[in-house]
């Protein structure tokens, strides 16, 4: 973890990392004058931090800087590879360097999240004690993947993806530096491939850079390549967009996905459903969603629209990728220009509540089966007439005598729903009123 000057056969993402605060692209709030980092540095007691954010957004980078600025003995590990048998051996040699008088060891450990919860325990003897300095970098959100325990001795720097216009000056500062970047290859890059570039980037430092670096590839300042936007098609061809299946990013696109259709906007909902596709998700998982979705959001509102959803997940699940995709699509569509209503999702929560509340209230005499005579002599069944039959059918009472005249549900006023409404109000009519 070190600044000093990176050989060419190294790879120009590694060659071109900062080499101090300044010349961090992006993430203001944290390495900035006023930044968390440099307000942390200057209280004196070395900070363990959580760098938690996007790929390639600088969080190994700030590290490395850290611990220059510290001047501790750094340690860096993984925990792709790393165990607690690795965490125990430096543990030790930390605690043998504090023995002697020095200081404590700066533990950097990335992708921190693959540790489970119990194997994080292992960080937080060393810690209370002084021991360690943990910077421990990922791309998962630390509330989730981190142990509160661990969590209670560190302070969490969330880093955000960085901008186009931080982009936009890497991208610069790669062409135009003789030393360390591409401007001894002669690699001109037009104006329109650069935006493109920019596009396939997705908010990673680190893939923009490893893709400037194939295109250079052959450029020398007698033979120049020049680069063009067509010229990015092979590299396009091959990208996906950023997404996680198990990770945050997961949860948070589903989750636009919903509100999208909630918000009744099938352009937004289609570019949802097409990221998550194109990220690799499970078409069923969506699929599943979106039936929860006609149930929850759309409701009695248009009926029809949980018959459709249960449709285009049996049609997923007969046909697979990549035609199921177009039965997702008309689904979204369907759903996010369908009347909404979660007149049924409160309902049967306050149902839910009810029972939870009042416990197991006796059912009516009137509505239990009676298949035995003894059953009859107790009284099951009696005063019930079957509405097929008898007007006075509707009287029954169905609720337990403590709940009658409560009401779970009230339809609205949008789609189907209204016909309902004309339904409940034509049944309550005819019901004469309860004891």
């Amino acid at each position: 973890m070190t600044g000093d000057a990176a050989p060419l056969s190294v790879p120009l993402a590694e060659r071109l990392r900062p080499r101090s605060f300044a010349e961090v692209v992006g993430q203001e709030e944290i390495v900035g004058s006023d930044g968390l980092v440099p307000r942390l540095l200057a209280g004196g007691r070395p900070p363990s931090l959580i760098l938690w954010g996007p790929p390639g957004c600088g969080k190994t980078t700030v590290a490395r800087l850290i611990a220059e600025q510290l001047g501790l003995p750094p340690v860096a590990i993984s925990a792709v590879t790393a165990g607690v048998k690795d965490i125990k051996q430096i543990v030790e040699a930390a605690r043998d360097t504090i023995r002697v008088g020095g200081e404590p060891t700066l533990l950097f450990v990335d992708e921190i999240h693959r540790f489970n919860k119990a194997q994080q325990d292992a960080f937080l003897g060393p810690l209370e004690d002084g021991t360690l300095v943990l910077l421990g970098a990922t791309t998962e959100n630390p509330s989730f993947e981190l142990n509160s325990a661990l969590l209670s001795r560190c302070r969490v720097a969330p880093f955000r993806e960085l901008a186009r216009a931080d982009l936009g000056l890497l991208l610069l500062r790669a062409l135009g530096d003789q030393e360390r970047g591409l401007a001894a290859t002669g690699l001109d890059v037009s104006e329109a491939a650069r935006e493109r570039l920019l596009d396939m980037a997705d908010g990673d430092a680190r893939s923009l850079l490893t893709d400037l670096e194939c295109l250079a590839l052959g450029s020398t300042p007698e033979t120049p390549r020049s680069v063009d936007e067509p010229d990015l098609q092979a590299l396009l061809a091959r990208r996906t967009p950023r997404f996680d299946r198990a990770g945050d990013e997961h949860f948070n696109t589903i989750s636009a996905l919903h509100k999208s259709l909630r918000g009744s906007d099938p352009q937004a909902g289609l570019y949802w459903l097409a990221r998550m596709l194109e990220g690799g998700e499970d078409p069923l998982y969506i699929a599943r969603r979106l039936v929860r979705f006609a149930a929850e959001d759309v409701g009695l509102a248009d009926p029809q629209a949980l018959t459709i959803a249960v449709a285009a997940r049996d049609a997923v699940h007969f046909i697979g990728l990549p035609e199921g995709a177009l039965a997702l699509a008309e689904l979204v569509v369907y759903l996010a220009t369908a009347p909404k209503s979660d007149r049924i999702y409160r309902a049967y929560g306050a149902a839910v509540d009810e029972v939870r509340r009042s416990g197991s209230l006796p059912v009516p005499l009137e509505v239990r089966n009676a298949p035995t005579r003894l059953m009859s002599e107790l009284g099951y069944g009696s005063g019930y007439e079957n509405p097929h039959a008898s007007e006075d059918g509707l009287n029954v009472p169905f609720l337990p005598e403590q709940l009658r005249g409560t009401r779970f549900y009230e339809p609205g006023a949008l789609g189907f729903e209204r016909e309902i409404r004309k339904r409940i109000e034509y049944y309550d009519k005819r019901r004469r009123p309860q004891p």
